[in-house]
């Protein structure tokens, strides 16, 4: 799992629907999901701490967690299934842990909120996510094909000897 921060918000070119941008800690792979307008409010309100006179429904569910004494551990966005994202929220009370299947999108609201990390799994990101830095990325890609190209049989013998020698 690679945990990631919310970027933003952007609106996609052609559908002008709202997409949440999540990126990867090194800023090297960005991940968007299109949202709801709805949750695209409350993601940029909890973003700019914004908050409203009555709770709304991501506020209301945090309500929950807290009057409830349950912790928002962790939120995975664990698949992608037929353009469709899914998404777990970890949540513990004292001893116990539930994971409770959620959209995405109010995931990241209600992670946002309660300051709770956000994880993706490796195969959502290799799907689904967009370089950042193309330059970056290209540059590690030569440099492991450098690598690897200087490799001898022999290199994994001496390897695996002195491995063995530390036993």
């Amino acid at each position: 799992m690679i945990e990631m921060k919310v970027a933003g918000i952007a609106l996609d070119a052609v559908s002008r629907s709202p997409i949440v941008l999540l990126r990867d800690a090194g800023e090297r792979r960005a991940l968007p999901i299109f949202i709801a307008p709805d949750q695209a409010k409350s993601i940029i309100s909890a973003l700019e701490n914004q908050v409203p006179p009555r709770p709304l429904t991501h506020d209301l569910m945090m309500n929950i967690l807290d009057e409830w004494e349950m912790t928002l551990e962790r939120v995975v966005i664990h698949s992608l299934r037929d353009n469709t994202f899914y998404a777990v929220l970890t949540v513990t009370q004292g001893e116990t842990k539930k994971e409770i299947d959620a959209r995405p999108s109010d995931a990241i609201a209600i992670a946002l909120r309660t300051n709770a990390p956000i994880w993706v799994m490796e195969e959502v990101i290799a799907d689904a996510s967009i370089p950042v830095d193309r330059d970056a990325d290209e540059a590690e890609q030569k440099a492991f094909h450098d690598f690897i190209a200087k490799l001898n049989p022999s290199d994994f013998a001496e390897r695996g000897r002195s491995m063995s020698n530390d036993s």
